[in-house]
């Protein structure tokens, strides 16, 4: 070794000495502390939380809540935590071994009965609870609160049970919240991206919700949604009926109404804003079916949005799209497509009421993509083209992968469309346009926004989806933007 190398530069300094000896009196001190009401619940969540099933079995129960906020909650909670263990793994541990400590001052009571074999430093417990519990609170502050104190003690118990020192656990609760705030910087959360309140248009406020009728379709089980809003507005008059009195109750409403409510799926939506916008009438939209986009895209996500948006009377006008074709004309303010989405809203509706929505679509999907079928034929932009998929967008979409897409502005005046061109193989085709999301352009697939679109060619009962519903087209399709033309309530942020 050579001489002039200061050995006393190697050693640990006198701050790290005090610190050290400082995490070691406390984690002695809480050995000696008497915990009696912690001894029949600390140990266990502890080994409840081996392997985050404490958290992946508290992120099922936020989903099976059925809210978007608790299911949204869920989804980044467990990403967080997905991120913190692989940091946790992979340098964590190997960056500072350190040894765990003796559990000679630690009552054996309070000792897990199988002791943890990695380094000490940092916790990998506190680090998943942590980005656990920040996850959920980032996306739901009250579903945070509720899940914060289980968190709390699952990382209390790590040094309760002799196994950390409590700078591990600080250590691997601030990791954990970084984690969880890494994961909101990637995907933001849907309060940081606030569709823009704009154009607002003026709109009567209803304080006790007076003058708006809401037809409610009953298939699309919306009993507790139409009860929660009849509390906040008591003088709403709300009419339930069957899928197929659902238009002519909606025409009904319109004659009569200030304001015209629905509550149902993207179908019920549809047939509400065609009305809405003939009849010259607001809109109010409470969720209630399987996807929600319109609503969700607006804001609204329960009858507590929409409540507040009625009573004080806040809304925006949004654009909405116009399809003809051979003398038949419709209008989506959701998306719609030719191709084989068409044929999988078919097959999906035939199963739906058998096994349910999801199954039934998923099922759809296998039927369609399986079929021995020919890609489309039309005239797209002055060009014959064979396409398995036209998807047209009222408004641009915006996703990452096969993350579900949303629109962050219901008023920019363009159409998103989305091409998947024809060739072998439809099926790998789709699936590339989906993992490869919007922004892509290749020989399979195509993305382009235009504020008009005009196809020919269209062979003879082709059959067109619009907002969840399907029709035949022929010819010429033509699809036009009705920039601004629909006024929805939607509550406003700040007010």
């Amino acid at each position: 070794m050579r001489p002039d190398v200061d050995l006393t530069a190697l050693r640990p300094g006198p701050l790290r000495h005090r610190l050290l000896a400082l995490d070691s009196r406390v984690f002695q001190f809480a050995a000696a502390r008497n915990w009696p009401a912690a001894e029949p619940v600390l140990p266990r969540l502890s080994r409840g939380a081996n392997h985050g099933v404490l958290w992946f079995a508290t992120a099922a129960a936020l989903a099976a809540a059925r809210t978007p906020r608790s299911r949204r909650a869920a989804a980044r909670g467990l990403a967080s935590l997905t991120l913190a263990s692989l940091t946790i793994n992979t340098l964590g541990k190997r960056s500072v071994r350190r040894t765990r400590p003796a559990l000679d001052p630690v009552p054996r009571v309070r000792q897990l009965k199988r002791q943890p074999i990695t380094t000490s430093f940092p916790s990998g417990h506190a680090a998943s609870a942590a980005a656990f519990a920040t996850g959920v609170a980032l996306e739901s502050p009250a579903w945070g609160a509720a899940v914060a104190p289980v968190a709390w003690s699952v990382a209390l118990s790590r040094v309760y049970t002799g196994v950390h020192f409590p700078s591990d656990v600080l250590a691997g609760a601030a990791l954990g919240a970084g984690a969880a705030f890494a994961v909101r910087g990637l995907v933001p959360t849907r309060a940081q991206i606030v569709p823009p309140a704009r154009p607002r248009a003026e709109v009567p406020a209803l304080p006790d919700g007076e003058g708006l009728v809401m037809v409610a379709n009953t298939a699309s089980g919306t009993a507790e949604r139409v009860r929660a809003l009849h509390d906040g507005l008591p003088l709403a008059e709300i009419v339930e009926c069957e899928p197929d009195l659902v238009r002519v109750e909606l025409e009904k409403a319109a004659a009569r109404a200030t304001v015209l409510g629905v509550c149902g799926g993207d179908g019920t939506v549809n047939a509400a804003a065609e009305i809405a916008l003939r009849h010259g009438v607001p809109l109010a939209v409470l969720p209630g079916g399987t996807l929600n986009h319109f609503a969700y895209d607006l804001g609204v996500e329960g009858a507590r949005d929409l409540t507040r948006a009625v009573q004080r009377g806040e809304a925006v006008r949004v654009d909405a799209g116009r399809f003809t074709s051979d003398g038949r004309e419709g209008v989506f303010v959701n998306a719609c497509s030719l191709g084989v989405y068409p044929e999988l809203v078919r097959e999906r509706e035939r199963w739906s009421k058998r096994i349910g929505g999801w199954p039934a679509g998923v099922l759809g999907a296998l039927r369609v993509l399986r079929a021995d079928r020919h890609p489309l034929e039309a005239e797209f932009r002055g060009r014959p083209r064979p396409l398995w998929l036209l998807f047209v967008g009222n408004g641009t979409y915006h996703r990452m992968g096969l993350a579900p897409g949303r629109r962050t502005d219901l008023a920019d005046g363009r159409f998103d469309v989305r091409v998947v061109h024809g060739g072998r193989r439809p099926a790998l085709r789709l699936l590339a346009a989906a993992v490869a999301g919007p922004l892509t352009r290749s020989p399979a697939h195509a993305a382009v926004q235009v504020g008009r679109l005009r196809l020919t060619g269209v062979a003879p009962g082709t059959l067109l989806a619009y907002d969840g519903e399907v029709t035949a087209v022929q010819g010429e399709v033509l699809l036009e933007k009705l920039p601004e033309a629909l006024t929805v309530y939607r509550p406003l942020p700040g007010n």
